[in-house]
């Protein structure tokens, strides 16, 4: 295997407390689930898909999609990184959370330029600490005393990891969290 092979891990495992529990995974905009949306917009720079996800994997299965669930619950993304990190088989996971409203042309170009250890972005609004290029191998070595510590921030694993922060000037990636933020993006949430 290539050894800069990267496999892009959607993370859709989330509550949604704050929009009543809806599956953010599957939110249509202009059509299209956000999953999907995400997904066909790095496909062609990744070697694989996975999603991160915690009810209805055949859903993802009918687009043609692996998911797996979190082996640890009550954790919040670091359950799903864990999850991706297991089930990865290649060197490197691009981590995108399912609410963002949209990825650049040189994400993963950038965030693989900027050192051997990963990195994450960092748009107009601050750090992105799940837009992220993590080094496998490094991400399981790490995960389980991060996570047997009870301190789920995930910038503190991606500082212990030594990943570079990578500022996209004029970028906002966006997020779908509140009601107000779908309205925003023109999308209608069926409960």
């Amino acid at each position: 295997m290539n050894a800069g092979a990267t496999t892009l891990g959607l993370l859709a495992g989330g509550r949604a407390t704050r929009l009543g529990g809806i599956d953010k995974a599957w939110l249509e905009r202009g059509g299209m689930p956000q999953v999907l949306r995400l997904a066909e917009r790095v496909r062609g720079e990744v070697d694989a898909v996975l999603a991160s996800a915690n009810r209805d994997h055949d859903r993802y299965a009918a687009h043609d999609m692996d998911a797996v669930a979190d082996r640890f619950t009550g954790i919040g993304p670091l359950g799903g990184l864990d999850a991706l990190a297991e089930a990865c088989a290649t060197p490197w996971l691009l981590t995108l959370p399912v609410d963002l409203l949209s990825v650049n042309d040189c994400l993963l170009r950038s965030l693989r330029a900027a050192g051997a250890e990963g990195a994450f972005a960092e748009d107009d609004d601050g750090a992105q600490p799940l837009v992220a290029l993590w080094r496998v191998a490094a991400l399981r070595a790490a995960l389980p005393a991060v996570i047997a510590s009870g301190a789920h921030a995930v910038q503190d694993l991606q500082a212990g990891l030594g990943m570079a922060g990578v500022r996209f000037e004029g970028v906002r990636f966006g997020n779908l969290n509140t009601p107000a933020d779908l309205a925003a993006a023109g999308i209608v949430a069926s409960p």
